[in-house]
């Protein structure tokens, strides 16, 4: 869902007195599709600002949201002491030793 910047508010620029407004629509892909009914005039060029609605913060405190963004990664035994080996592609420190 994305923001359009049905708040209304004016302003003075170069070209005039400007309202803004502010209401909450839907893009399809190809269409924003309004929440509630527009008053505006057909055939009349607007400016739109797009601001993303994030979803509310995680709850409690910031152990809380850690603990939510935590999660479990699949790596070789070695991705700790060899990490410079798996991001950057240097030579191995250690030579594997094979159980």
């Amino acid at each position: 869902m994305l923001r359009l910047a049905t708040d209304e508010n004016f302003q003075m620029n170069e070209r005039g007195i400007v309202m803004n407004k502010t209401l909450t629509v839907v893009f399809d892909g190809h269409v924003f599709h309004p929440d509630s009914p527009l008053n505006l005039e057909p055939n009349t060029r607007y400016v739109v600002t797009i601001q993303d609605v994030l979803p509310p913060a995680a709850e409690g405190d910031a152990w809380d949201v850690l603990e939510a963004l935590t999660g479990t990664l699949e790596a070789p035994q070695d991705w700790a002491s060899e990490h410079d080996h798996y991001l950057y592609g240097t030579p191995k420190r250690q030579h594997e030793t094979t159980a």
